[in-house]
C-alpha cells in the first residue's frame, strides 16, 4: 500500500532553535497516526509542515500526490485534500455556523449554494450538531464550536484530516464529546494526523503513534507502544501522565 503521507528526513529550524531534526514517518490510507510528545518536541511544527503553513529547510513531504516540500507547490490543490483543526476554533464570529461551512465549497470549489447548504447539513449531521445550523458561534459551547470547526473542514471533502491539540482548550465533558466524532470518523476510513496529550484516545484509536523527543521520532509502532515502550524515553513520557 502506497502512503498518502510521506516525510522523509525533514529538518526545521527557527533562527538557532532546530524544531525537527530528520523526522522520517509515513501514513497510509485509512489509517489513524497520533503524534505524542512533550512541549517542544516538533509535533505540532511537523503538523503544520504538512499542510505547509510552515516551509521546511531540508527534506521531503508528500500528501495525496502534492510534493510539499516543492516551492512552487499548488496549496490551493493541497488544502483541498488536507483539512486541518485547530485547538483554536478559528470561526468567523460574524458568519452563521452554515456560512462558516459554506464558505470554502463556494469560494474555492465553485460548489453552488444550493448543494453547499446541503452539505452543511450533511456534515453537521455527522457532528451532531445539524439543528446549530443558523446559530452565530458565540452561541455554542466551545465542545460545539470545535465540533463546528471539524464539520468546516469535511465540506471540503479532503482526503486527509490533520488536528492539532484540538481538545486541549476544553474541558473533560466537552474533550469527550469532541472525541467521540473523532472517533467516528477513525471508524469510517478517514485518514487523519493527530496531535494530541489523550493517551487513552490514542489507545484506543491510533493505527500508528509516532513519538517525537527533541525534534525526532524517537519510537514509532502500533498503539501497544504505549503499553509496551521500548525506549526509556517514552517510558517516563507515558508514565508521567502527560
Amino acid at each position: 500500500m502506497s502512503p498518502v503521507v510521506t516525510l522523509q528526513d525533514v529538518h526545521k529550524s527557527f533562527g538557532d532553535l532546530k524544531v525537527l531534526d530528520g523526522v522520517t514517518f509515513h501514513v497510509n490510507r485509512g489509517q489513524v497516526t497520533v503524534i505524542i510528545g512533550r512541549s517542544g518536541s516538533g509535533k505540532s511544527t511537523a503538523l503544520r509542515c504538512i499542510d505547509r503553513l510552515e516551509r521546511i529547510d531540508s527534506g521531503d513531504i508528500v500528501v495525496c500526490g502534492h510534493k510539499v516540500s516543492d516551492p512552487g507547490v499548488n496549496l490551493r490543490a493541497l488544502r483541498v485534500d488536507v483539512g486541518i483543526v485547530f485547538q483554536s476554533y478559528n470561526l468567523f464570529p460574524h458568519l452563521t455556523i452554515e456560512q462558516n461551512i459554506t464558505l470554502a465549497p463556494c469560494s474555492v470549489k465553485g460548489t453552488p449554494k444550493r448543494e453547499a447548504r446541503d452539505l452543511a447539513r450533511k456534515v453537521l449531521g455527522q457532528v451532531g450538531l445539524e439543528d446549530k445550523i443558523d446559530y452565530y458561534p458565540e452561541q455554542l459551547s466551545g465542545g460545539q464550536q470545535q465540533r463546528a470547526a471539524i464539520a468546516r473542514s469535511l465540506a471540503m471533502q479532503p482526503k486527509v484530516m490533520l488536528f492539532d491539540e484540538v481538545t486541549s482548550a476544553l474541558d473533560p465533558e466537552l474533550t469527550g464529546e469532541v472525541l467521540r466524532v473523532i472517533e467516528d470518523l477513525a471508524a469510517g476510513g478517514m485518514t487523519m494526523i493527530m496531535v494530541t496529550h489523550e493517551m487513552g484516545f490514542a489507545r484506543k484509536v491510533a493505527d500508528q503513534v509516532v513519538f517525537m523527543h527533541r525534534g525526532q521520532v524517537w519510537e514509532t509502532g502500533p498503539a501497544d507502544i504505549l503499553s509496551h515502550p521500548t525506549t526509556q524515553e517514552l517510558r517516563q513520557f507515558v508514565g508521567s501522565g502527560l
